[in-house]
């Protein structure tokens, strides 16, 4: 779902595992019943919509990235993967459900992807979501702000994100056809995987868009300055912990 042109697939099953296996509560709040026809709407590698799946749900995943769903269809190959854009649905018949994890804050235009869920739900049909909300990787973008000015790099630094509040992100879904039934915003420090590794695999799999288009000795200098700005307020005995703050809601459409 992201706007960078090509997705590690590998490394995110790899050391970065904690993005579906954090999504327990967000499956919950799903709550698919057998029979269902249910969209993973940003599915990455395909894991979360494996485990809808066993609940004898009829899954279908989508993501942007033709790597993620290369890798989602090797992995389960029983389940209904598509390369697909957000802003675009393109899929017939209504569905009961949507969900989507850790995906929709990639998407800078929010009312596009909702109408498009609208328009794929049945009158009563549920869209349960969870992604980062205002706040989050707060730490982060600071850092990268001060290392990208310490580098006397082109201002501003980039914000490849769409972080909202709960009123702001609340307030398109009832503009546009659905009712909100929850909503949080919460923090969620999430430790990194490999140690002293961690921030730079975190960089290399999520942060492309701070350094895209960098030359690579600059490339790998900002780098190493978020790091050194970042060490003394996210490590952690040995370990570096992000900053999330996560928005989970759940709307039904009307």
């Amino acid at each position: 779902m992201a706007e960078r042109a090509k997705w590690d697939a590998g490394l995110y099953d790899e050391k970065h595992s904690f993005v579906w296996k954090l999504a327990a509560g967000l499956l919950e709040l799903l709550d698919a019943k057998p029979g269902e026809r249910i969209l993973d709407l940003g599915c990455g590698t395909g894991h979360l919509a494996a485990r809808v799946a066993d609940t004898g749900a009829h899954v279908v995943g989508v993501d942007r990235s033709p790597e993620m769903v290369r890798q989602a269809r090797e992995k389960y190959p029983a389940q209904r993967f598509e390369v697909m854009d957000a802003r675009e649905l393109t899929l017939g018949g209504a569905f009961d459900a949507v969900f989507s994890n850790a995906a929709l804050h990639w998407i800078k235009e929010p009312e596009r992807v909702i109408v498009g869920i609208g328009n794929l739900l049945r009158p009563g049909g549920r869209f349960v979501a969870e992604f980062g909300g205002k706040g989050n990787t707060n730490e982060l973008m600071k850092a990268a702000d001060r290392a990208w000015k310490k580098l006397h790099l082109p201002c501003p630094s980039p914000n490849p994100w769409y972080y909202p509040s709960v009123a702001e992100y609340a307030g398109l879904l009832e503009r546009n056809g659905f009712e909100v039934t929850y909503a949080i915003l919460f923090d969620r420090p999430t430790p990194l995987d490999d140690g002293e590794r961690g921030l730079r695999n975190w960089l290399e799999m999520f942060g492309a868009s701070f350094t895209e288009g960098l030359p690579d000795t600059k490339r790998g200098r900002l780098k190493e300055e978020i790091e050194e700005q970042l060490r003394p307020i996210i490590f952690r005995d040995g370990q570096w912990v992000m900053d999330y703050r996560r928005l989970r809601i759940v709307a039904k459409r009307l």
